[in-house]
């Protein structure tokens, strides 16, 4: 079960780390969004035309996933990355939401990573990490991605980390300004085995 001692938490593996997203990151979030706009504006989440709710700053959209976090209802990590051994910077974001106790035991993962650093495996060992600690340390049953059915790269990252595939769900989420049909992906926590979702990227 989630307690304070669960939040704040980070997480690494080689050049990857998970550390929580922090109002400091404004400058760099920007400027990586900013630069990626075509590279992640497709995949972005958006609000529905009948959403009464306002956009939020990044400062409030931070103390929001904070005070989430605290009571064990979302985990938002900014994705830092060390390249060659230089110090980590911010390459992008891994929020695991929706976390339910329970008889159902289960979250979302979502995650974007900068263009710059594509490629590297970045975003399937941040994903490995994340499903580690809901399982490991949260003690979570069941894990969910949901994927947009063109997003080839974001299709790869599931199957280097074999989550199952459990068909498509139309008009899922809206994004890129209307709802589109995702595919589900989904691990539990049995069928990951004592090396845990990092392990299986060693394979």
């Amino acid at each position: 079960m989630f307690t304070s001692r669960n939040w704040p938490v980070t997480l690494e593996h080689g050049p990857v780390r998970l550390r929580p997203i922090r109002r400091s990151d404004e400058a760099a979030w920007n400027e990586v969004r900013a630069r990626n706009g075509a590279w992640t504006g497709p995949w972005d989440a958006t609000r529905p035309p009948e959403g009464a709710d306002a956009g939020r700053t990044f400062p409030q959209l931070v103390g929001d996933f904070s005070r989430q976090a605290r009571t064990g209802a979302m985990l938002p990590w900014a994705i830092a990355y060390s390249d060659a051994g230089a110090r980590h910077v911010f390459a992008g974001q891994m929020t695991v939401s929706g976390i339910t106790y329970g008889s159902a035991r289960w979250a979302m993962a979502g995650y974007w990573v900068d263009q710059r650093w594509a490629g590297r495996g970045i975003v399937p060992t941040a994903l490995a990490l994340a499903g580690d600690y809901l399982f490991f340390g949260l003690g979570l049953h069941r894990l969910e991605v949901a994927i947009r059915p063109e997003n080839a790269k974001s299709l790869r990252v599931v199957e280097k980390l074999g989550l199952r595939y459990e068909g498509r769900r139309p008009r899922y989420l809206h994004v890129d300004g209307d709802w589109r049909d995702h595919e589900m992906f989904a691990i539990h926590a049995d069928e990951v085995g004592p090396g845990g979702l990092i392990g299986r990227l060693a394979r």
